[in-house]
């Protein structure tokens, strides 16, 4: 995948503020330790395009990312932040629900983990919802310099107990800093996009 424009399109709270549908998304969920933003920046060649923030579950919007006027690759808020109150949760599920139901363009929802620790109770949530919405069940495991390759292997096989997956092929290991398996990821994003 050629990039030639990555812009950040717009930031919404609400339907009345997202962008018109007129490009596919494809919308990256996850918890908000897990390294959405690092994740787009790295797979755009962009180093701030997406803001990183050293505070987790600082994006509290969805943020629209347009990607060569083809399409938009959608960050939404991160979920499952331990120090934030109880009301300021359920505005963001209510933020990211609110999105996934109504939106007519998303063409998929991929979550991202972190490949060193096992999934949430959030995040087998998030899967369920995902898997119900019949999108691919795709997963990228974040974070993959921090583990050595032999170790990949034991640590697909507990995600796909986890989150109940049938196919290992559906869980693609990452990394922002070293770009591991970034060209792996555009062709799933690309058959994603050929597909719909």
């Amino acid at each position: 995948m050629r990039i030639n424009k990555a812009e950040l399109e717009r930031i919404a709270v609400n339907q009345t503020q997202y962008p018109k549908p007129y490009l596919p998304e494809i919308a990256f969920a996850g918890r908000s330790n897990v390294g959405k933003s690092s994740f787009i920046n790295s797979m755009v060649n962009r180093r701030n395009l997406a803001r990183t923030s050293g505070k987790p579950g600082k994006t509290r919007t969805i943020n629209f990312y347009n990607i060569n006027d083809e399409f938009r690759l959608v960050d939404l808020p991160g979920y499952g932040y331990a120090q934030v109150s109880k009301s300021e949760k359920e505005k963001w599920g209510y933020i990211i629900e609110e999105y996934l139901s109504s939106r007519e363009n998303l063409i998929d929802v991929i979550l991202l983990v972190d490949i060193r620790h096992q999934p949430t109770e959030l995040d087998l949530m998030m899967y369920n919802w995902i898997k119900a919405f019949g999108f691919s069940g795709l997963v990228i495991a974040t974070k993959a310099d921090k583990i050595t390759r032999g170790k990949y292997k034991s640590q697909i096989n507990m995600l796909k107990k986890q989150l109940e997956i049938a196919d290992e092929k559906l869980i693609l290991p990452y990394s922002s800093t070293k770009k591991i398996n970034r060209e792996l990821v555009w062709e799933r994003l690309e058959r994603i996009l050929e597909d719909n």
